[in-house]
């Protein structure tokens, strides 16, 4: 399941990390001081992807794990 959570960590990172650049970039407060926020944004975007990775690698792996077939 953790070579799937990386997997899918590597996606969620990059994305999250462009939304919350994104939000500094357009937010009137913000983007003055954009150089500093900046690689703060694309931190807290990279460890809030670590959650959510794991979140969706465990829905996965629930639907694709082998099941056991109860004879009756």
């Amino acid at each position: 399941m953790m070579k799937i959570a990386v997997l899918i960590w590597s996606i969620l990172a990059v994305t999250f990390a462009g939304m919350l650049i994104m939000v500094v970039l357009l937010a009137p407060g913000l983007n003055t001081l954009d150089w500093r926020a900046i690689p703060i944004a694309a931190a807290i975007g990279s460890v809030l992807a670590i959650p959510a990775a794991l979140f969706v690698a465990k829905r996965i792996y629930a639907m694709t794990a082998p099941r056991e077939i109860k004879e009756p």
